[in-house]
């Protein structure tokens, strides 16, 4: 999928160049973390401000190019490949629109950040389900715990349950625009319910094949 890559690489330099190009228009002072009402509660300097999301965007970009690599079951990650391409296209999309978000409200722009935040996790949180039905054993991606990555029944029984439960903590995340007060519990509940259940399941799974 080279074409999601040229994208993923063109939105990086662009926030780049945003950055260099806002920076003398900029505060000394950015907002960088908000409570769970939505309020400003953490600043940074204007520099990190301004790059620390890119930054992060291009170093999490080159980790995801460089795991498949070196995966000991790589020849699995190729199979679903394309479904791990578009997650990170998707991850980076959301860095650059918490970006965006970060520059408007540095402009004066004032909103809820955790009702705008939330749907874009449920975004993210629905696709990982997607991603997590299609993907095969290995040990960089998925839900792996030391019982499916010892059995590959194990692994297949619990990623179809966890598809399922990522997809249902998605759309209840979206349910965060229309209560923004209470955003941040339908964001954060249901995913670790699922990544909880998961890992649980996955252990009796592996309990009832091995006797």
């Amino acid at each position: 999928m080279k074409k999601i890559r040229i994208v993923i690489l063109l939105i990086i330099v662009a926030s780049f160049l945003a950055g260099f190009y806002l920076y003398p228009y900029m505060p000394e002072k950015i907002a960088s973390h908000w409570n769970m009402q939505g309020n400003v509660d953490g600043y940074m300097s204007k520099f990190w401000g301004l790059f620390l999301m890119p930054i992060i965007s291009l170093a999490m970009f080159l980790l995801f190019l460089f795991i498949p690599k070196i995966d000991p079951m790589k020849e699995n990650i190729k199979k679903f490949r394309e479904y791990f391409d578009i997650f990170i296209l998707l991850l980076i999309v959301f860095f650059l629109y918490i970006y965006i978000l970060t520059i408007l409200w540095s402009f004066g722009w004032r909103f809820n950040m955790s009702q705008l935040i939330a749907p874009a996790m449920g975004v993210i949180f629905f696709y990982a389900g997607e991603l997590i039905g299609k993907s095969k054993r290995n040990w960089s991606i998925g839900i792996r715990t030391p019982w499916t990555l010892s059995s590959e029944a194990v692994w297949d029984k619990t990623h179809k349950l966890g598809a399922k439960l990522f997809k249902i903590s998605g759309a209840i995340a979206l349910l965060g625009f229309i209560f923004p007060d209470i955003a941040f519990y339908f964001v954060l509940i249901p995913v670790m319910f699922s990544a909880i259940y998961s890992f649980l399941y996955s252990y009796l799974e592996y309990q009832k094949e091995k006797n």
